[in-house]
């Protein structure tokens, strides 16, 4: 059955507000929107880049292991990455590739070369400078493209949750990490948030992306969600809020809500704009 978007409309140039009633709806139009950046990407590059943050984004994304995408996609030309990640082992309880492997990975035909994991073997600040290493190399050799404004990677499609504190990724509100402008990968050792050390794309590398996608679900995001997307809003400037900050240089950006993180938007826009789907 096709989802049924409740509400969409467009804010800033480039950005797009989906709002859903179920997170099954938004688990199957985001299935499609990623099955559609996929499809994109290997038909004019050859390869498909994604990079994902941990967390719940990987549940809503487990319409891509039925049919008819576990058979339609060509996920031998998919490369994965992280977004973030937390500095612990691979099979501890906290690590987001752990998550996505049980939740994803492991329930579609990805080729195992293709997944770029962090080195947990290493310090936190050498897994940043490892992990950026790699994607550099990848650059080399066209499986990442190359943003033409800026030399930085430019995947196909990054996938990012926003916290209630409107952070993204591993960049919280008022880091220094939110003013890096040539590291491609950073690392942090104080996250407000457990684990403390983290190591996390920067906002140059993030806002270079081909496509973005915000998930956002729960009343708890709903004040974070409202004050990175509106433009006339009273209290903190959404250029303070990391989430505010997510602004592609050349390339599209995609919120999807359901009605609860979106609760705040209505409020302080007015009536939703619907549309028929």
């Amino acid at each position: 059955m096709e989802s049924e978007i409740v509400a969409s409309y467009e804010t800033k140039q480039n950005c797009e507000i989906r709002v859903f009633e179920s997170s099954d709806e938004m688990a199957t139009d985001l299935a499609e929107f990623i099955s559609q950046a996929s499809e994109i990407s290997v038909k004019e590059r050859g390869y498909f880049a994604i990079a994902l943050s941990g967390g719940p984004l990987v549940r809503h994304m487990r319409k891509l292991c039925d049919a008819p995408y576990n058979k339609t996609l060509d996920w031998s030309k998919w490369y994965i990455f992280w977004v973030e990640e937390r500095a612990v082992a691979k099979n501890h309880a906290e690590s987001n590739y752990k998550l996505t492997k049980e939740e994803f990975i492991s329930k579609v035909p990805i080729l195992h070369g293709h997944v770029y994991s962090i080195n947990d073997n290493a310090t936190v600040e050498e897994a940043a400078t490892d992990y950026e290493f790699v994607i550099r190399q990848l650059v080399k050799v066209q499986k990442v493209g190359v943003s033409v404004i800026n030399d930085c990677p430019k995947f196909d499609l990054i996938l990012l949750n926003i916290g209630p504190d409107g952070h993204v990724a591993s960049l919280f509100p008022n880091h220094p990490a939110l003013e890096l402008k040539n590291d491609w990968v950073t690392y942090i050792t104080d996250s407000p948030e457990p684990p403390p050390e983290r190591i996390t794309f920067t906002l140059p590398v993030i806002n270079s992306a081909s496509n973005i996608a915000i998930v956002a679900t729960g009343e708890d995001r709903a004040n974070a969600v409202s004050f990175s997307i509106s433009d006339c809003q009273e209290g903190p400037d959404a250029k303070t809020i990391p989430a505010g900050m997510v602004q592609p240089t050349d390339g599209k950006l995609v919120w999807f809500l359901d009605e609860a993180a979106a609760s705040s938007l209505e409020a302080a826009n007015g009536a939703y704009e619907h549309q028929g789907y």
